[in-house]
């Protein structure tokens, strides 16, 4: 778990940084930033999503799984709850910047993948990495939204602590499974992009609940 560790400890020093620096920077600056987050959200979200498109053994999973999670969360009404919670606190702008961090942290491969290479062979090379890289993010997500995204430390560190335990009690995690998860990850993603771009606003709390599916799919697949 010591990649993990690390990981986390990354996050919340960049996001540190990036509050420290919030204070100084103006809001056309902090407006630039916010397109430059939205810009990136949106690249390597379509990156993640095609690379692992061309991989995937059952091409129509991604799309049941993004209908049957799209009405459970909409049923669930996740993104109104949300919202309601953060008029009090936040705001919807922070909420929308934490769920985009969020994605940022977990869904690529080195996130997912780096988890099991270190649960296995006990090398944290990809996590380092992956460390390396949410520096970075978390710094200039935090100058935008500020202390707020100190959440994602938590996340990333519920999220790579599941995968770690996952593949030391698993004998061996479905590769498909996880080509699935990224597909729809990076298609979050791209939804995450397009509401703080202001090209189109996504509901992407409602979708979360697609990143079930393919889980149970893979876990239900031997039984046919």
């Amino acid at each position: 778990m010591i990649g993990t560790i690390v990981n986390t400890a990354a996050i919340c020093v960049g996001t540190g940084v990036g509050c420290l620096l919030h204070r100084h920077v103006g809001q056309r600056s902090k407006d630039m930033l916010f397109s430059v987050i939205g810009l990136a959200a949106l690249v390597l979200g379509v990156s993640v999503a095609l690379r692992n498109m061309n991989e995937s053994r059952y091409p129509v999973l991604f799309i049941a799984s993004l209908t049957l999670g799209g009405l459970l969360g909409t049923a669930l009404n996740l993104d109104g709850r949300v919202q309601q919670l953060s008029a009090r606190r936040a705001g919807h702008g922070v909420v929308q910047g934490l769920l985009t961090g969020c994605l940022l942290y977990c869904i690529g491969s080195l996130s997912i993948l780096g988890p099991i290479q270190s649960a296995i062979h006990g090398d944290n090379t990809l996590l380092y990495y992956n460390a390396s890289l949410d520096l970075i993010t978390s710094c200039v997500l935090a100058t935008s939204f500020g202390w707020a995204m100190m959440w994602g430390a938590v996340v990333l560190f519920c999220w790579q602590g599941a995968i770690y335990c996952a593949a030391l009690l698993l004998p061996q995690i479905p590769e498909g499974m996880l080509t699935e998860l990224m597909i729809i990850g990076g298609l979050l993603l791209i939804c995450s992009a397009l509401s703080i771009l202001r090209i189109r606003q996504c509901k992407t709390i409602d979708l979360l609940p697609s990143l079930l599916f393919p889980i149970l799919f893979y876990l239900l697949l031997p039984l046919f």
